[in-house]
């Protein structure tokens, strides 16, 4: 359910910012407003650890393994980098989705575990994951987004108000994920060293064998934990990245699209465009014009 206050200060936020359709980010450090006056079609990217509380409307959030929807009151918490594709179902001009982007820190969290303690990791779960936001959630939200209205607060309330949030997302249901995600030496956390090796390393030729003696695990381990987190393979996750950062390139301009395939690792352009157009409905060449 909306909650009618956030609704309000958000719209008048977003208006004094200029943003109808986009998102806006706000002069609170790390807070962003997502505005979006209509339902919209299927977008493809790479979600970073954050949080996000939708105030009003609903999105769909999904990955190779299933979708969520996140609607008024729900959270959708991400604890790794996942490639994933999204849309918004519910949104009017008079009703529009309006959510709350926080980037998730991870050295926040860190801090947080060692004042008070923990389970440890626990189980390798799933990166996404969508749960209702109780009432001191809501508050915390609610103070943060209110103080982008009080730049002069901002600086010093801010980043306690961030801390309170991720204090409450490592003390949730959910928390037991961001535990893993913490222990360097467990599953969790290793995943999490691949995927940043990955991203790092994009265009690069890597195989299964190589990223699991750089997880430390055998072949079979890493692969099932590396699934279990991204919902696909290795080698696929790698695939996802160079086509959402072939994408960037092509509609920033300036390239071929025969070099922007050689750039993000491809070795046939003639490959590179049949996967291209596969993911994302149209060629590589259509997206270059646009």
């Amino acid at each position: 359910m909306a909650d009618d206050r956030l609704v309000a200060a958000a719209e008048r936020i977003c208006a004094a910012g200029g943003v109808r359709d986009g998102t806006l980010t706000t002069g609170v450090t790390g807070l962003m407003i997502a505005r979006r006056p209509a339902p919209s079609a299927l977008e493809a990217m790479v979600y970073e650890p954050l949080v996000c509380f939708v105030v009003q409307g609903a999105k769909d959030t999904g990955t190779k393994a299933g979708s969520v929807r996140a609607s008024a009151g729900r959270l959708l918490l991400v604890s790794h980098d996942i490639p994933i594709v999204s849309r918004i179902v519910e949104a009017t001009a008079a009703r529009p989705y309006l959510a709350l982007i926080l980037p998730l820190d991870l050295s926040v969290l860190r801090g947080l575990e060692e004042e008070i303690g923990g389970s440890g990791g626990g189980a390798v779960r799933g990166a996404l994951s969508v749960h209702e936001a109780d009432a001191p959630m809501r508050e915390a939200f609610g103070r943060l987004l209110g103080l982008v209205e009080r730049p002069g607060e901002a600086g010093v309330l801010g980043p306690l108000v961030q801390k309170e949030i991720h204090y409450r997302l490592l003390t949730s249901p959910q928390g037991a994920t961001l535990r893993a995600l913490l222990q360097a030496d467990g599953h969790a956390g290793r995943i999490g060293q691949v995927i940043a090796h990955l991203r790092a390393h994009v265009a690069d030729p890597l195989t299964t064998e190589e990223l699991a003696r750089l997880a430390g695990m055998s072949r079979s381990s890493f692969h099932e934990h590396f699934r279990t987190v991204t919902a696909t393979t290795p080698l696929q996750y790698q695939k996802e990245l160079r086509l959402l950062q072939a994408r960037e390139r092509l509609q920033a301009g300036g390239q071929s699209v025969s070099a922007v395939a050689f750039e993000v690792g491809y070795e046939s352009p003639t490959q590179f465009s049949r996967e291209y157009a596969r993911k994302f409905g149209a060629s590589p060449r259509h997206d270059l014009r646009a």
